[in-house]
Order: C-alpha cells, then structure tokens, then sequence
C-alpha cells in the first residue's frame, strides 16, 4: 500500500495577505518592459566612497557577529546625529538599536510593546506592513483617516479614535505614500493630545531627510515630550540609496528600548557587521544626509515639470521621494486596474492609493516614484505626456 505526500493544513496567521502591490507592479513592469517609477527604490548607486568603506571593513576582519544592539561606533553616530538635528541626546548603549531595515524595526516595535486586545491607531492612507504587524501582535488596528483634500492629519477624528484600550499610535513624516510632511505645530498638537494619556508613539520617519522648500522635519526626537513616549525608526538604505542593505535604526528611551531589544534578540538577534562599520565611518561627514533635501528636491521638480504637461493633477510634494497624482482626466478606471493598463499602453509602473487603505477613498490617484536618473525620469515623461 502506498500513500500520496501530504502537507497538513495550516491556520494561517495573516488569512488577508497575499503578494504586496508592489511586487505585483514590479513584475508587470518587468514582463512589459516598462518605467518603473512604482516600487520605491533608486535606480543609481550609493556613495563609492561608502561602498569603499563597506569594502574596507570587510578586508578589515569585520565579518563576525556585532553586539546585539548593533556596532558601538554607529550606534555612537547615530546618537550624535541625533542630537546635532533635534538636540535630543539618546545614550548610545541603551537607547540605540540597530535593525535589519525598518519593516523589521516596526515589527519588532509593535510585538515588544503591544498586547493582545489592544488598540493601535494608524493614519490612513499607511504603508502596508503596519496592519499586518498589529494583527501578529494580536491587536486591532484602529485606522483613522488623513484629511482627504491635504493629507494632513484630522485631530478631531484623530482624539475621538483613542480609547482607554488604545496602547500604540504610529505615525509617519515624510508620509509614504502622499509626500505629507508634519508641522512643528501638529507636532505640538499631537504632543498636547496625547499628555494626559500612556499612549505610546512609533514614529516612522524613514524619509527624515528628504524635505522639501526649507521645511524643517518635526521628529519627535525634537520634543521631549514626545520622545520619553516613542519609538522612532529610520532607515539608512533610503538615506544612502542602498534600499537592498536593509539597514535600519531605532531610537527609544531606555525603558522602551529594553523591551525592544527583548524581542530584538530573538528575532534578527543583529545585524551585517561591515554594513555598520562602513556606515559609522560615512557618519562622520554630514554632508550626504545634509545635502539630501537639494538633490531630491531637484528631482521632483523636473518630474513635476513634465507632469505638469500632462492630463494628470499634481497633488503637493512636501517631502519623501513620491509623486502622487489624480489621474480622473485620463481614465475611470480604478486605481489598480488603471495601474495595470499604465504599465500595458504607457509602459509606465505606478503604484495605486488603495494598496495603502482598507477602504480607499472615491478620488483616484496613483503614487510615482521619482528616486531614479534624469534619463528614467525623462523617459517615463515622455510616455506619460502621450497620453
């Protein structure tokens, strides 16, 4: 007698989640030879003199396992970087953490310090990996949406979402995926709501640097306040253009932090040695991070430019590396669907607003990324003006 392999079922924990827009897009774009101005990533290269001090760390021996926390010297870095910007002083040995890129430090954020039955409010539209790391810590996401016209935040809805149950509010400036850039007066606002409560912050500010018209960038760190409560995560593959290091912080006090580092250890337990090396040494000059504003902020404004030729409404773009656009001139389609077509008559990859809603909006817009060379950018004009 013989019998067939058989895998046994399994319950899943994310019965929701399937293959990411982005991947999705990526693919499309791929199989029709399209632009990619969809997921969020350059299309040019780091620093040589970073990857030569990757290199060099390398050759230097430092290819074995770093402290848990992360390398002295860039945890080190981090805290001076810090505090030259927002002139809050984190202590470097407990209260710097260096993650696996920031979706692992938000994950890591939620299961360390949300229980089960507790509350998290996002603000929607967000990035997809927040509600999936609620929902493994067992939590419900509460979703409390942006303004629809500016995309800013709603504090009469905002205050009226918080419960007694409410444990964790994630917020996220430079905003992914509208181009949104808090105020220091929502931050304030924010800081004055949440003063009577326990309520817990994660701040995901992975776009710190990309602030557009001299806009300063309201992290949390800057308000003290605000920072004995939160958790702020960061990400050097979006400061550096190397998104494929995965390489990220977090930045706590040091009750916060020790519970992160809990979960921390047992989950990427730490982080590639020379990476963190290389960076602590590309730390010491501020001019990459400090320059960054100018040269992204030139980027948006030749694609807005082309864009402006277009049928497409530009929304505005305070910050981040990402143009979204209102694309009712062109098309009735939905988002995903008009994303599908882009890419198959325009040759063209978009990402749709909906991915990052639970019950998106009317309004149809699509998200461009504008991290890529002149020419991409110009190339991808040149189909969009087509239409």
């Amino acid at each position: 007698m013989s019998f067939d392999p058989r895998t046994p079922p399994v319950q899943s924990r994310l019965p929701q989640v399937g293959t990411t827009i982005f991947t999705v897009m990526s693919a499309l774009a791929q199989q029709h030879g399209a632009v990619n101005l969809g997921q969020g990533f350059p299309d040019f290269q780091g620093d040589p003199a970073l990857l030569d001090a990757v290199n060099r760390a390398m050759r230097e021996g430092h290819n074995q396992y770093p402290p848990m926390a992360g390398v002295p010297a860039l945890r080190e870095a981090i805290a001076g970087k810090i505090a030259a910007i927002h002139g809050h002083h984190y202590d470097p040995g407990s209260e710097i953490t260096v993650t696996a890129g920031a979706t692992q430090a938000i994950l890591t954020a939620v299961l360390a310090l949300v229980q089960p039955g507790d509350e998290v409010v996002v603000l929607e539209p967000c990035y997809d990996s927040y509600e999936p790391s609620i929902t493994l810590a067992g939590a419900r996401t509460v979703r409390v949406p942006l303004d629809p016209q500016s995309l800013h935040v709603d504090f009469d809805r905002l205050a009226a979402a918080l419960t007694p149950r409410t444990r964790l509010l994630i917020i996220n400036t430079p905003h992914n995926p509208s181009g949104m850039v808090w105020t220091e007066d929502e931050r304030a606002q924010l800081r004055d709501l949440l003063r009577p409560t326990d309520i817990l912050v994660l701040s995901d500010e992975v776009y710190e640097h990309m602030v557009f018209e001299g806009r300063p960038h309201a992290s949390v760190s800057g308000d003290p306040e605000l920072a004995a409560r939160s958790i702020v995560v960061s990400s050097f593959g979006k400061t550096f253009h190397v998104t494929g290091w995965k390489v990220g912080y977090v930045a706590a006090p040091a009750p916060l932090m020790a519970e992160f580092r809990k979960v921390h250890q047992f989950n990427v337990f730490t982080v590639n040695t020379p990476m963190q090396h290389g960076l602590a040494a590309y730390l010491a000059d501020p001019a990459p991070y400090r320059d960054l504003p100018a040269f992204y902020q030139r980027k948006r404004d030749l694609f807005r430019q082309g864009l402006a030729t277009t049928r497409f409404q530009l929304l505005p773009c305070e910050g981040t590396y990402f143009q979204c656009v209102d694309y009712s001139a062109i098309s009735d389609l939905g988002d995903a669907a008009f994303c599908q077509w882009l890419i198959e008559h325009a040759g063209v990859a978009a990402i749709p607003l909906s991915a990052f809603y639970a019950e998106p909006p009317k309004r149809p817009l699509i998200r461009f990324c504008f991290a890529k060379q002149d020419e991409t950018l110009t190339r991808a004009l040149a189909r969009l003006q087509a239409l």
